[in-house]
């Protein structure tokens, strides 16, 4: 009995090893630094006045040298805009200056081609004295066409990675020059 008893618990012992063993082996192999960077968002209040806005990077590394594309499609914009209000992030704290803001109509790029301006729109660009709200005035109001338009950041990013939300409203052209909310980028930094 006591040889069947010894049997039964080397074959279990032998088992745990068979199964386990390759588990242990395949574990290093899983923590690479070939990591793959998906592109999720994560948004806290998702209610239904929310719109998110497409945007681009060249550079989501702290403290590089970064151009961020904000885009504004066709299908972000119903009606003509005489004015865009953008709201910067309070810790978005980058090397952000008028001169370094771009308005400008845009390619948007993808598998074979890239992001870039194809026509800067002359404007007024005003940022607030403590850099959290940026005001853009196009000298003619920006139609709603087939066209998109980007507003252009060439800056440093911040020290501190994170996301960051942009919230960006308009003013309409017509009778009523009401600000709309356009909706609201929500960029990366590593």
């Amino acid at each position: 009995m006591t040889n069947k008893k010894k049997i039964i618990s080397l074959n279990l012992k032998l088992l745990k090893i068979i199964f386990i063993s390759p588990l242990l082996v395949s574990i290093p192999f899983f923590n690479n630094g070939n990591a793959l960077k998906a592109g999720l968002e994560f948004q806290w209040d998702q209610n239904s006045g929310y719109r998110r806005l497409k945007w681009f990077q060249t550079d989501n590394e702290r403290r590089s040298r970064n151009s961020i594309f904000f885009f504004l499609r066709p299908s972000d914009r119903k009606q003509s805009l005489l004015k865009i209000n953008m709201k910067i992030p309070k810790t978005f704290k980058s090397t952000l200056k008028e001169e370094k803001i771009i308005f400008c109509k845009v390619r948007i790029g993808g598998f074979d081609t890239r992001t870039k301006c194809l026509k800067n729109i002359p404007a007024d660009i005003e940022l607030s004295e403590d850099k959290k709200s940026l005001d853009i005035y196009p000298y003619t109001p920006i139609p709603s066409d087939k066209n998109s338009y980007a507003i252009v950041f060439k800056v440093f990013n911040p020290k501190r990675s994170g996301l960051y939300q942009f919230h960006s409203f308009g003013d309409i052209a017509g009778k009523n020059s009401v600000s709309n909310y356009l909706g609201s980028w929500t960029i990366v930094i590593d």
